[in-house]
């Protein structure tokens, strides 16, 4: 909400700034709302194992969620310090903040695969 309110407020000679927070904004709305949204749904509306059954491994479950949020901070820290001081210690963070972000994905879809199997 707040890059969201940011990007309203007018810049006084910050317009890289300004720029660099829509996008942010876009990106923690869309992977930090709607896609952790998705993945609760999905989890919540697959069927569960029959009790006799392993319901999975937590830990990769867990995995996926840290790595998400980490991926979502380190991108909401690296946007704006790329577009206002670029270098290529940020340029480095804004990669590995969307590996995290793909890694959790991947991590997420190994851990609901077990439910989309019949059974």
């Amino acid at each position: 909400m707040v890059a969201g309110v940011a990007i309203t407020v007018p810049t006084f000679g910050r317009e890289a700034l300004h720029a660099a927070l829509r996008p942010l904004w876009v990106h923690l709305l869309m992977v930090g709302w709607v896609t952790q949204m998705i993945f609760g749904v999905a989890w919540w509306m697959f069927p569960r194992p029959a009790p006799a059954r392993r319901f999975g491994n937590p830990v990769l479950g867990w995995s996926a969620y840290v790595a998400l949020n980490a991926g979502l901070l380190l991108r909401a820290l690296s946007e704006p310090a790329l577009a206002t001081a670029p270098g290529p210690g940020v340029r480095a963070a804004l990669v590995a903040s969307a590996a995290l972000q793909f890694l959790a994905t991947l991590a997420f879809a190994a851990t609901i695969w077990p439910r989309t199997r019949g059974t």
